[in-house]
């Protein structure tokens, strides 16, 4: 383990997402032995080292300093130190920041471990009771064109969609959901593993009206049913829509970029598709 292992490692470690039972018994073997725990916020991990009696020098490395702070990070691994990367809750890098200082350390060929534990998309699809592949967004995008662009597959894809969403913003978003999906069904979870932890199910709108009126939503994991509909996605659907796209400017390569991310279907397909309109 670290400090005493001939190879420095750096550990991947979930934390709990509420309840501060539910980190693993491995998860606190490897905080305990590590020589620095690097963190997104000093403030928030302190707690759970403190209600475990774990005593290690942090580092905070959120996403506007990560780059910043990857360096001197290797460097310590370099030197024979372990050292252990958390986020605040649930598992590093699922939108949290880690991704550049994982990429640095297999650039070194630094050792990497990653430990299995909480997560609230896992834990939010498994509640939700809805079968099939599944991809997961981040948060919900920002930016009109993109929202447009996501709506329209989940409207036509088999693939469940998961992605979290801010309590300010969740309202604008089923709305949004609602217009695009109608009597699709969506899970929405809410403060997993908290004292007010709550699983929503039925359709945007539905879920919308449940939620309306409560002073506090808390943190959002929405899980949003896969279509029926794939059959409709056929060569003249593809066809169409790329003409579509073509008039509004966009070139063959963005065209091709576009409607894979809108059908899911391979790009190879779409590009064999794109030729015929040529």
């Amino acid at each position: 383990m670290a400090g005493t292992m001939a190879e420095p490692t750096l550990y991947i470690v979930p934390t709990p997402i509420g309840n501060l039972g539910d980190i693993t018994l491995r998860a606190l073997d490897v905080l305990k032995s590590v020589d620095i725990i690097v963190c997104e916020d000093t403030r928030h991990t302190i707690k759970l080292l403190n209600h475990y009696g774990i005593k290690k020098p942090l580092v905070s490395c959120e996403k506007f300093s990560e780059a910043r702070k990857a360096h001197n990070i290797i460097s310590q691994l370099e030197s024979g130190l372990s050292i252990a990367l958390v986020s605040d809750a649930g598992t590093p890098l699922m939108s949290d920041p880690g991704s550049v200082l994982i990429s640095c350390a297999r650039e070194q060929g630094i050792r990497i471990e990653a430990l299995p534990g909480p997560s609230a998309i896992i834990t939010a699809l498994s509640a939700s009771g809805f079968d099939g592949p599944f991809r997961f967004i981040g948060f919900f995008p920002r930016q009109q064109s993109i929202v447009e662009r996501e709506l329209l597959r989940m409207d036509l894809s088999r693939e469940i969609t998961i992605f979290f969403e801010s309590p300010h913003r969740i309202m604008r978003t089923l709305a949004a959901l609602y217009k695009a999906l109608g009597d699709r069904h969506i899970c929405l979870a809410r403060e997993i593993s908290k004292m007010h932890e709550e699983y929503l199910l039925g359709t945007a709108g539905q879920v919308y009206d449940k939620l309306e009126g409560l002073a506090s939503i808390g943190e959002v994991t929405v899980v949003v049913k896969g279509s029926s509909r794939r059959d409709d996605i056929d060569d003249s659907f593809v066809q169409t829509r790329a003409q579509e796209l073509s008039e509004s400017g966009y070139s063959k390569k963005d065209i091709l970029s576009v409607l894979s991310e809108e059908t899911g279907l391979k790009r190879n397909r779409i590009y064999e598709l794109l030729l015929k309109l040529d």
